[in-house]
């Protein structure tokens, strides 16, 4: 079950944006001194239901499709079956000049709709160490994001802030929303059978349509998938991933691309991600919960850094315009 099926919200509206937001500026600064990479998340696995581990909705096991292209676009709702799993990310940015390594571990709750991740910075980010994220379905969460934010504060942001909807701007992409993406899945091709880290997998391959699978996803689990459809420059996102014999996801890399100067379409000024999320423990219980409302930090316009990178992607300052209705 889909988040527009639960709330029988419809599909492409995501309300009226926020403001320009302070936020969305902050967070980008965390990356950009990184790879030229400014602002550019159920998703895929928001919108489960509450059925039991491993069981469709009528009690049936559930099985791998036969044919490729079912078989990616399940993917999401059938890792959300399992109730949880624990996650670990890499996200590689590389423009004509730079190139950085973001990884991260953690887990993320299908059954409370909530998942957390500690994201290592590479050197020559603006914030150094780590940086918690909490993430839920159009929300996430940041301690240690740098700027003017007290030590041991968070800073909530709505992903309608970011015009990537934080699909790579936190240097992780959700992994609900990056089994969310495989709904958009428009190609895709079975590449053969492949062991991964001692498990038996079918690999596929093909590309997606983020805005289509925001349309699958509908709700607030589709705005950031919706945010990055309206953002990357290469609308057909090339996806690689891992399946077992239950349908459910092991792994997957996706490829984000976006203009490393605003409203270029020129190849040197491109900004290639590659976002690869892996999980393992399926049901294993996951800690995450939302930071107390005490620990919140209420950015102001004047706290947000001033030196946005000129090679940030376009509207990273401000809120992005509304969508076509």
């Amino acid at each position: 079950m889909t988040d527009q099926q639960r709330t029988g919200r419809r599909s492409g509206r995501t309300g009226r944006r926020p403001g320009p937001a302070a936020g969305a500026a902050l967070l980008a600064a965390v990356l950009a001194g990184a790879a030229g990479l400014a602002g550019c998340s159920p998703s895929g696995t928001d919108g489960v239901g509450g059925d039991s581990a491993d069981q469709q909705a009528g009690g049936a096991p559930d099985r791998l499709a036969a044919d490729p292209l079912t078989a990616v676009r399940s993917a999401a709702d059938i890792t959300g079956r399992t109730g949880s799993a624990h996650a670990a990310t890499e996200l590689v940015t590389e423009s004509a000049e730079k190139k950085a390594v973001f990884t991260g571990t953690g887990g993320y709750d299908y059954v409370k709709r909530i998942g957390r991740l500690e994201v290592q910075v590479p050197p020559g980010a603006a914030t150094t160490g780590k940086i918690v994220e909490v993430l839920l379905p159009g929300t996430v969460y940041l301690q240690n994001s740098g700027a003017k934010v007290p030590e041991g504060k968070w800073v909530k942001l709505d992903v309608r802030q970011l015009p990537d909807g934080n699909l790579v701007s936190g240097g992780a992409t959700d992994p609900a929303a990056a089994a969310g993406a495989l709904r958009g899945a428009q190609k895709a091709e079975l590449v053969g059978p492949e062991t991964v880290g001692g498990v038996a997998l079918k690999h596929f391959r093909g590309t997606l349509d983020l805005a289509k699978a925001a349309d699958a996803t509908g709700g607030r689990g589709g705005d950031g998938l919706r945010m990055g459809a309206q953002t990357f420059t290469v609308k057909e996102i090339p996806y690689d991933v891992w399946l077992d014999e239950q349908g459910r996801l092991h792994k997957v890399v996706e490829v984000f691309t976006f203009a490393g100067v605003a409203g270029s379409k020129e190849a040197k000024d491109q900004v290639k991600v590659v976002s690869t999320t892996s999980l393992t423990d399926f049901g294993k219980p996951v800690e995450a919960a939302e930071p107390p409302a005490a620990d919140i930090f209420a950015m102001k316009p004047t706290d947000a850094p001033k030196d946005a990178p000129k090679d940030a992607p376009k509207d990273a300052k401000e809120s992005p315009k509304e969508s076509p209705k």
